[in-house]
This record gives C-alpha cells, structure tokens and sequence, in this order.
C-alpha cells in the first residue's frame, strides 16, 4: 500500500546520482512510500555505487552519468551530490528532458540557481528540492497548534537550532566548507521560517566560528522582518552544549496577542492562553531504516517525498518546488551578504 494509503499506481522508474551518506535514507524513502523503482546509480567513485547497489538490488551502475542517461529511460532523477556538482547535473537533466529532484541546498551561489531554474523552465522539466526539514511531524504539529487555537495575530517568533553534535565525524567534508551553518544548515532553518510565516522583507545576520579546525561558520543568528510585519529570529550552531542539547530537534516559540506557542525538548507542543497551558507531546514515527541519530530527519523524509510524488505524477507542484526554494537560497546569501556587510539586506533584491 502506498505511503498514506489509495490506489497502487504502477512504480516510477528513477536514477539516483551520488552515492554517500545521504543516499540510502533517501532511497528507503521511496521505497516506504510505496515501490517506486531506483533502476541505476552514479558515483564518481564507483566503488560506492557499487556497495549501495548490493544493499538495494539497483541493477545498473555508472561512474559517467551521461552514459546511464543515455542507457535508460527514467521517469525522474534524484541528485544526492555535493552542492558544487548540482547544477551540472540540474541541468544535465533538463537537457535529457527528465524530471529532476535535487539534495538541498540548491545551490552554492543564486546566479547558480537561477541558471538551474532557468534550465528546468526552458525544458519544461519539472524541477523541485528534496528540503524535508519542513515535513518534520513535530513541526507540521506546530503549525496546526499556532493556527487552530484563536491566537490572534503572531508578532514575534524564535526559531532555535543549537547543539553539540559532532556533525563533522560522519560528513567531514563540512570542515572544508568556507560556508558552513547557514548554507548547510540555514538552509532548512530558514526554509521553515518561510513555511511557517511566509517571506521575509529585511534580514540582518551575525555569524561566528566556534570550533578552531573548521573553515567556515558554525554559529550564525538571523533577524528577518516578515512582510506582515512579524520578528522572527532564526539562531543556528553547531557548538552549544546545552541542557537540552538534542540533535536534531528545532525549538520554536511564538507570541501571539492572545498567546503563545511553543515547540520545545522531546516534541512537546504548549499552547498558553488566558486560561493556561495545554501540552501535548508529538512524537515523529520512526522507520526500522532510519539512523536512531537522525530519527527526527529520516522520518521527515517519507512525507517530503510523498509530496514530490504528487508532482512526479503530474499533479500540483511540489511544496518545495525549485522556484519556491529559490526564495529560501535568497535568505540563505542574503545572511552571508549581511554577516559580510555589516548591514541589513533584503533578499528579494538579490
């Protein structure tokens, strides 16, 4: 039975490109939705492409993907490459007129990504990024908690992503990132901001680097004025051993005229009122599949491409289609260019 139950539609056949960490979670997300078909994989380094295809009986593997493009025929690619490579294979895609679902973040600069956009558009491919922080269960709650309860109009909100997680030991290659948090990370944070309250007008960023054997950052803190007037404060690290030091769980506050909401540890949602508070805990599902580490992500996944599957399908475009995430990449250099200025930028003009 498909993911969320319905009709059994015959298997979309795909391709994936990159065969590291992130490959096999995403790949057991397809599956859990219900038998799309991964027939062929590129890697660089063969040697990986191989290992994952023996752990999930892909049959066809490629260390040159126009040579697996041109072997097969695919009803949608997923790009699960570093951020450097994406656009090459964006477009690579677009070329063989192939639907294309990218790893975040979309890009490693926005003339990059408008260059992926324009592609897909010109095609008449269908474009969209795998950005599943959004889809987390708890944070899907969230959003329900903050709309349903009559709290009147939100004004100010603080989104808190702060742990010590030794990040580095499974993807060390982040080390060597000249951008790190806000890239890496900023880009689901501030993709949330934007599910949850819509765009941002105005930002102003400060950035840190707390771990001495990294290049890039580690702590950043965003200020953005929302359009409808809203603070909204996203801060971010990765070097905060706190009480609650729980990767990879976000917390959110939100104060309202009559109220406020709060997401905090263990997924536990509080509504207070003039009556009081209410709780209830929103505990994510969890896959036999998933890292235990990464629970909260890997379950995210599921529901995130479920949502892809509509738009793969011919259905309504995806919630996190590629000209949506385009507007999160926009907070995402727009922080950068702030933390580098000094200034407050507004990202719609970049």
């Amino acid at each position: 039975m498909p993911f969320g139950g319905g009709t059994i539609l015959k298997p979309l056949k795909f391709a994936i490109l990159g065969t590291g960490f992130w490959s096999r979670y995403q790949l057991a997300g397809w599956y859990e939705i219900g038998g799309e078909t991964c027939v062929a994989a590129y890697n660089r380094t063969i040697s990986k492409a191989e290992k994952l295809a023996a752990e999930f009986g892909i049959p066809h593997i490629y260390d040159n993907p126009e040579e697996l493009l041109d072997k097969h025929e695919f009803d949608f690619i997923d790009i699960i490459t570093d951020v450097d490579s994406h656009s090459q294979f964006v477009q690579l895609a677009a070329q063989y007129g192939i639907p294309v679902i990218c790893q975040k973040p979309m890009a490693p600069d926005l003339e990059t990504a408008r260059g992926m956009l324009d592609a897909c558009q010109q095609a008449g491919v269908p474009f969209a990024v795998n950005e599943n922080w959004r889809w987390q269960y708890p944070i899907r709650q969230f959003k329900k908690a903050l709309e349903n309860n009559d709290l009147g109009r939100p004004f100010r909100a603080h989104i808190l992503y702060a742990n010590s997680f030794p990040v580095f030991e499974n993807q060390p290659f982040l080390k060597d990132l000249e951008e790190f948090i806000i890239s890496d990370l900023g880009s689901h944070i501030l993709d949330t901001a934007r599910f949850l309250f819509g765009d941002a007008r105005s930002l102003y960023c400060q950035v840190q680097r707390v771990h001495t054997d990294i290049r890039g950052e580690d702590v950043a803190t965003v200020m953005m004025e929302m359009r409808q007037g809203m603070t909204v404060v996203a801060s971010m690290s990765y070097a905060s051993p706190l009480e609650h030091d729980r990767f990879p769980e976000t917390y959110i506050q939100v104060e309202c005229e009559r109220g406020s909401v709060e997401l905090g540890p263990d997924f536990w949602i509080r509504v207070t009122t003039q009556n009081g508070t209410t709780s209830q805990r929103h505990k994510p599902p969890r896959y036999t599949w998933a890292d235990p580490a990464y629970d909260l992500v890997h379950a995210s996944i599921v529901p995130c491409q479920a949502d892809l599957l509509k738009m793969l399908r011919g259905g309504e475009p995806a919630e996190t289609s590629g000209a949506d995430n385009f507007k999160t990449m926009q907070l995402v250099y727009g922080a950068y260019q702030s933390a580098r200025s000094g200034k407050v930028v507004d990202p719609n003009t970049l």
